[in-house]
């Protein structure tokens, strides 16, 4: 059965990028086999990809999901309508205004893969209405201090289980449950 989860590389202090989008923090660090084995497995079980389509509803290069290494169906969400879009064998679905219907999309096109929730506006909206199984979220050492939160915004408590934690050279590996 397909799996929902918030997949995420953060600071310590739970930011996904810098105040102004950017990502730079995230490369140039030393990584391990142990590292590489953790993303991987990850990246062999996605079979479709939840997230917030640009202003622009376009594809643009630094914005594919992954870099357009998983040839995954992809479910934008967006407030206007717009046409799929296929772009290096990906298909692009724009969904408007309702998280819950991408998210069935998403779990439909995956199968018994995974479904990966990618930003934190629309890993905060699924945590909220309890369509979550599971957190993953890969930890760099480094602080921000500020910028854009993964979970700042969440109006209500969320209990989670541990279910695994490893470390390497690059990053801490933490995978969580959601309780419900």
């Amino acid at each position: 059965m397909a799996k929902v989860i918030v997949h995420a590389t953060i600071t310590l202090d739970g930011f996904l990028a810098d105040a102004d989008g950017g990502v730079d923090w995230m490369f140039g660090r030393p990584s391990a086999p142990g590292d590489d084995a953790v993303v991987a497995n990850i990246m062999s079980n996605i079979g479709a990809i939840v997230g917030g389509a640009n202003k622009t509803q376009t594809i643009e290069d630094g914005e594919i999901p992954y870099g357009g290494a998983l040839k995954v169906p992809v479910y934008l969400m967006t407030h206007t309508p717009h046409a799929p879009i296929e772009h290096d064998d990906i298909t692009y679905t724009f969904v408007v205004d309702d998280i819950t219907d991408a998210v069935n999309r998403a779990t439909q096109a995956a199968g018994d893969k995974w479904i990966s929730l990618l930003g934190g506006k629309i890993s905060r909206q699924c945590l909220q209405l309890g369509l979550v199984d599971e957190l993953h979220l890969h930890v760099a050492p480094v602080l921000l201090g500020n910028g854009i939160s993964l979970f700042a915004g969440l109006n209500h408590r969320i209990e989670l289980e541990r279910l695994e934690t490893s470390a390497f050279a690059s990053e801490t590996h933490l995978q969580y449950r959601v309780l419900r």
